[in-house]
């Protein structure tokens, strides 16, 4: 039963990207150009070489975080909205670990760096989390004003108090020693890679191989039967955004460590954003995840090449990605919509005085 659920979850998402790309060939046609030879050369300029296919994986790296953070967060029936402000956390204060902590031996400074980040994303995933069950104060509010504050709050930082001299908006130089190797010479792939398999494949364990995992994913499909199960609702809303916060920050702090050794204003195209698109079409499951998130980093990749060959412009990929946002989000919005109203009216009757509902009653 779950292996067809699956696979019709899959044909769904398929069948976004065909129509997606379908749409996009006609708006290529209007433009005077050949679809085929603007795919052509997208698929060239992502695929097309070995140091290629080693940037289109880099590229997909911070999107299968903050996708992987948004999925954990959904199956726990949590919008994690506020990836992009989470993986600013963890970025900064892994930075500011490791610049201030450079007496350390390497290797400890490098972890205790990722955990600095790793820690920072926690606890900004764990505001919207505890706003959530104390209160029942939306997630998706609280974490979109996350959002503002963490970003605006680390601009501060790299445009004064941690700003390195003569400089723009940018923090002093980590420590060589601590630089995520590059896998392939002249390529932005770094040991990276690793880390992000090596987090799915924990988060896969963890949703479906542990308790845990499965009373997490339990209050996400029904949190009423879960709360009557005995299964602490408020407890897992809390955790999933938490560990949800975590997985965030570590987008910010491989592209860190990884890429470009400072905390750089502006440093993230949003990838917080583009990570709720990657959960949704990879059906919050890491495998999913990592496969869309490659699909994005095909197409960013690809679309510089497409420029440069025909003259399609770069923002068309994005159009593409849209649609496929469009065809796949909005049935899944709803349905998650749908549940939500579940989950608040179950809230307010448990919540309600039974004095009161008594005095109604009568």
């Amino acid at each position: 039963m779950n292996r067809q659920k699956n696979m019709g979850e899959l044909g769904k998402s398929l069948a976004a990207i065909g129509i997606a790309l379908i749409i996009g060939a006609l708006f290529i046609l209007l433009s005077g150009e050949s679809p085929l030879e603007a795919y052509g050369a997208l698929l060239k300029g992502a695929l097309g070489s070995p140091k290629s296919i080693a940037n289109t994986i880099s590229k997909s790296i911070p999107l299968a975080f903050t996708g992987l953070a948004v999925a954990l967060g959904s199956r726990c029936g949590m919008l994690n909205i506020g990836a992009e402000g989470q993986l600013h956390a963890g970025a900064m204060a892994a930075v500011l670990t490791v610049l201030n902590l450079q007496f350390l031996p390497a290797p400890l400074l490098l972890l205790v760096g990722i955990a600095a980040g790793i820690l920072a994303g926690m606890i900004v995933g764990s505001i919207p989390g505890l706003f959530k069950a104390k209160l029942n104060t939306s997630e998706v509010i609280v974490a979109i004003m996350l959002n503002y504050i963490c970003t605006l709050f680390t601009s501060w930082l790299v445009n004064g108090p941690v700003k390195a001299q003569g400089s723009t908006a940018q923090t002093h130089v980590i420590d060589e020693s601590i630089w995520f190797g590059r896998l392939i010479p002249q390529t932005q792939l770094t040991s990276a890679v690793f880390l992000l398999l090596a987090v799915a494949a924990a988060m896969y364990i963890f949703l479906w191989k542990t308790s845990v995992g499965y009373q997490l994913r339990a209050v996400g499909a029904n949190p009423s039967a879960a709360g009557t199960a005995g299964i602490r609702v408020n407890f897992f809303l809390v955790m999933s955004m938490v560990l949800s916060g975590g997985l965030a920050a570590l987008a910010g702090v491989t592209e860190i460590f990884g890429k470009y050794h400072r905390f750089i204003e502006g440093f993230s195209p949003s990838f917080g954003f583009t990570g709720i698109a990657v959960a949704i079409l990879g059906r919050n499951h890491p495998a999913g995840v990592l496969l869309t998130a490659l699909l994005f980093g095909i197409m960013d990749m690809g679309s510089l090449r497409m420029s440069r060959v025909t003259n399609v412009s770069t923002n068309m990929v994005t159009v593409v990605q849209s649609l496929v946002i469009l065809l796949v989000a909005a049935p899944e919005l709803i349905k998650w919509g749908k549940k939500r109203q579940l989950f608040n009216k179950s809230t307010n009757v448990k919540n309600a005085n039974p004095a009161s509902m008594a005095q109604k009653g009568k």
